[in-house]
């Protein structure tokens, strides 16, 4: 070192081989404090930044100097925990990409591996410290990179294995994708078995399959997991014995570990077990190592189960004091933070528990809030977070309720729109199961309140996110065209390549494909949210695509009420929605939960046992159920329509949420009669009935109907499926044959059945007419809705398809198969079939199905059905999609005689 200062002594400002003296100089101070025989750090980043300096941009030593650089921040990063050396590390790592790995280590120089690790180490260090996804995204494809490059026999592949299988779990946790769980347990298991007994860095691999594994456990709830895990993280403790510089890792590890299993199972020992190994692995931590407050915050958890279980209140201020060290040890964006609220909020709740302090309740809603609000934490954390804020602030009676449920559903929101396509998103949604209720929970909350408006709003905003984050991208823009053309065109455009970029990687199946996908889509999304916020500056489009507000969903109820049903655990009872003024709120008291739910369940089991009876035999069953939905749920939303609102023989819309979408609430009937000896009415004698799935679908059907076009009508038919795919529709044929004689001259009349009836030729036809009668076979999918199909002659026409279509200036489906209006029951808020499927397509009036169909007797209700809507149209009126559900009320009453009870109710009208 002294050498290498006296070169520099005669090399002054000016000289032409100062940089290189200023190099070596750093370069051998670097090497002496990594070996911890130089202390000062600093004068070494201080030599490197000089010679920098006199390496500008385009100087051939600029990309050396840059990377001489980064090294020295990264050492000062890993022995100091410096954020500032990290972010400026990768930073610069940025500018090397192109200039030193793709030029000086091009595919095939020998040191593109280990460069590319560097890159990936660097730009992954700063996403710990600022929770950036863009930075392991990257990450993640330099270490793809890097161990295509070291193929099977390579001495460095179990290395390169476990680096990226590292990353995929911090993916994993920050995003909750399952498969990155699944190809990390993997890549972490080959790369265990490249590190036999005996290897050196054995330890390392068995301590990180283990965490998987543990991970994978609270997913699964597979005990095997855990099991393997624990026995794995006591094999790297054997090899990690006392004085080991590791041994306070892997002692941590197994305390999580412990504490775990003690979650899941409650076995005391687990958790005392947890206990002592955290106090150990804290008591071998120095001070300034830069993981110590992840074990504080883990101790402080493991005594707070202790506290619950023991109510020893020494546990639970040691608890609170280590979780505030924690939270003092980090930067106020380290993604970190999120963790240390969340076991703060549980030590102050679990305190409150024992001594009903008012201000523990206060804290712990407190640190609900920060560890949902912390913005560098993945979404999955704090929607977790979220949702347990809204149990405990329901279970306390605190007033943070409504805060808390908005927050769910404003996270939930958010993390969907990262997912590129429908089912991608769809499953995101599934993972939160725990979160189904909300939608509906939320709005029994304000209307405990006494804020009715807010409570339309957050149902609103809870129900059918899936199709409320597709629709953005077809947005109508006449308004904005005028205001701002250049604007629009701009939202216009964008939103075309995120909707394509989103179609093309639904059928992608490669891993790295699949990476740089996303990063794709997730870029495009930017632009576009860009293009969004620079709309919403303008002065009358401040709302552009956020959540509608109550006057503006209160345009559903236009051409008549909207009554929605809530279902929620804390209360059952219905909103109406009136043409103007205030809603009004029906509360449905006999009626629970459980109730709904046992009443969806002997009507499925009504409807099975009526389709093997004859038409003459009496549905006795189906009467009796009929006649609860009558009583104990539409007759009070009834009462207040005639008295209250004075509404007599009109439209109305019902929009069911939660237990209530699996119920034919339209079949309300009393089966009565009166004193006089007349028959009691029934809600379809008093009302027509309609469905939607969102007040704001309804209201997007109508924006839509100002275009109208000349009608062109096509009956699509497949009577005679594909070998093996389904049984034979007789009726198929004659039912076209009906439906085209009853179709209006004025429209263009196509039929397409047999062999031209193809997922293909069916798809053609729904562009290209505006009007459709469907009838064949339909099959509901429970468990991927959105493979929910039409079987057609070769290949199925499936929602998806459906959906990908954008059809504007469709008005009219008439569907005639099995079960086209029945969403799933893993998400029912979501309301995910056929049905609304084609009214998000653009069709505005839709006739769907509940159940299975029985052709013999569906084509009585189709010749009513149109009978009565083309009735006039002799006298020169115009085709009207919106009588449809006029057509169907007077259908039902018209059959009455031809066709048995279940299949007069299995037809609802959807839409306008």
């Amino acid at each position: 070192m002294g050498h290498f200062q006296l070169v520099l002594d005669q090399c002054p400002v000016g000289h032409p081989d100062r940089a290189t003296a200023l190099t070596n100089l750093a370069w051998v101070r670097l090497v002496g404090y990594i070996q911890n025989d130089v202390e000062d750090v600093d004068t070494t980043t201080s030599l490197f930044r000089d010679a920098l300096a006199l390496r500008p941009q385009h100087h051939p030593d600029h990309p050396l100097s840059l990377y001489n650089l980064t090294e020295a921040l990264n050492w000062r990063h890993d022995k100091k925990g410096t954020a500032a050396d990290i972010c400026e590390a990768a930073q610069l790592y940025h500018e090397i990409l192109p200039l030193f790995v793709l030029e000086l280590c091009p595919l095939g120089h020998r040191h593109r591996p280990i460069t590319l690790h560097e890159l990936a180490q660097a730009v992954e260090a700063r996403f710990y410290q600022y929770g950036n996804i863009d930075d392991l995204d990257t990450s993640i494809q330099l270490r793809r990179e890097a161990v295509s490059l070291r193929p099977e026999g390579h001495a460095d592949r179990n290395a390169c294995l476990n680096n990226l299988a590292f990353s995929l779990m911090s993916r994993f946790k920050h995003q909750r994708n399952h498969n990155d769980l699944d190809e990390a347990i993997s890549l972490y298991q080959e790369a265990l078995h490249l590190y036999p007994v005996g290897h050196e860095y054995r330890d390392r691999s068995l301590d990180n399959l283990g965490g998987a594994l543990v991970e994978r456990f609270n997913e699964r709830d597979d005990i095997e997991d855990m099991t393997r895990a624990i026995n794995l993280y006591r094999e790297a403790l054997t090899l990690r014995p006392p004085g080991h510089p590791h041994r306070d890792t892997t002692l941590n590890n197994l305390a999580v570990a412990f504490q775990n299993r003690y979650d899941k199972l409650q076995v005391s020992e687990d958790l005392n077990e947890a206990i002592d190994q955290h106090r150990e692995s804290l008591r071998l931590k120095r001070l300034d190592n830069p993981e110590r407050h992840k074990t504080l915050h883990n101790l402080g958890s493991a005594l707070c189960s202790r506290f619950k279980e023991t109510q020893k209140t020494e546990d639970v201020e040691e608890a609170i004091a280590l979780c505030q060290e924690s939270l003092a040890a980090l930067s106020l964006l380290h993604p970190d933070r999120c963790f240390s609220y969340m076991w703060l909020q549980k030590a102050y709740l679990s305190r409150y528990w024992i001594l009903h302090d008012p201000a523990d309740l206060s804290l712990a809603m407190e640190n609900f809030r920060l560890a949902s609000r912390h913005s560098t934490q993945g979404f999955p954390q704090r929607i977790f977070r979220a949702f347990y804020w809204t149990v405990a602030a329901e279970q306390h009676d605190h007033g943070s309720a409504l805060e808390a449920y908005s927050t769910v559903l404003e996270l939930l929101d958010a993390h969907l729109a990262t997912r590129s396509s429908a089912t991608s998103r769809r499953e995101a949604a599934a993972a939160f199961h725990y979160t189904r209720t909300v939608p509906a929970d939320a709005a029994s909350c304000a209307i405990r309140c006494d804020n009715l408006p807010h409570a339309i709003e957050l149902v609103e905003q809870g129900r059918g996110q899936q199709w409320s984050l597709a629709s953005r991208l077809r947005t109508p823009v006449e308004d904005l065209e005028s205001a701002n053309p250049a604007l629009a065109h701009n939202y216009l455009e964008l939103s075309k390549l995120v909707s394509n970029a989103a179609q093309s990687s639904a059928t992608i199946t490669d891993r790295a494909a699949v990476d740089r996908a996303t990063i794709e889509y997730r870029r495009l999304t930017r632009q576009w949210e860009a293009a969004v916020a620079e709309i919403r500056d303008l002065p009358a489009f401040s709302r552009f695509l956020l959540p509608p507000l109550y006057a503006d969903l209160q345009a559903a109820a236009r051409q008549g009420p909207v009554i929605i049903l809530i279902a929620s655990q804390y209360s059952c009872s219905a909103i109406i929605v009136p043409t103007s003024g205030d809603p009004h709120h029906v509360p449905l008291p006999s009626v629970a939960l459980a109730d709904l739910t046992n009443l969806k369940d002997r009507f499925a089991r009504a409807i099975r046992e009526a389709s093997q009876m004859t038409p003459k035999q009496s549905r006795t069953d189906l009467i009796v159920l009929s006649r609860i939905i009558w009583n104990e749920i539409m007759l009070p939303i009834v009462n207040v329509l005639r008295h209250d609102l004075k509404l007599k023989y009109c439209r109305i819309w019902l929009c069911p949420t939660a237990a209530f979408t699996s119920i034919p609430l339209h079949a309300a009937h009393p089966f009565r009669t009166n004193p006089d000896g007349s028959r009691e009415q029934c809600l379809e004698d008093l009302y027509i009935c309609s469905y939607t799935p969102t007040l704001s679908a309804l209201v997007r059907s109508r924006q839509m109907m100002r275009k109208r076009v000349t009608p062109s009508f096509v009956t699509i038919g497949q009577g005679q499926p594909g070998a093996g795919k389904s049984k034979a529709l007789l009726a198929v044929d004659s039912e076209l044959e009906l439906v085209h004689k009853l179709v209006p001259a004025m429209a263009k009349r196509t039929t397409i059945s047999g062999d031209a009836a193809t997922r293909a030729g069916a798809l053609e036809a729904l562009q290209e007419n505006t009007w459709v009668h469907l009838a064949c076979h339909g099959k509901q999918d429970p468990k991927q809705p959105y493979n929910s199909h039409f079987v057609m002659r070769d290949e199925d026409l499936t929602l998806l398809d459906i959906m990908e279509r954008d059809i504007p200036h469709a008005e009219f489906a008439f569907l005639s198969a099995c079960h086209t209006a029945v969403g799933d029951e893993e998400t029912p808020d979501e309301v995910i079939h056929l049905a609304a499927g084609l009214q998000f397509s653009g069709f505005k009036s839709v006739i769907g199905t509940l159940w299975q169909v029985d052709d013999s007797v569906a084509k009585h209700v189709v010749k009513a059905f149109y009978e009565n809507m083309f009735e006039d149209l002799s006298d020169g009126g115009a085709m009207d999609c919106t009588k449809a559900a006029w057509a169907l009320n007077r259908a039902t009453h018209a059959v009455k005689t031809q066709v048995p009870l279940e299949q007069r109710m299995v037809f609802v009208h959807i839409g306008v």
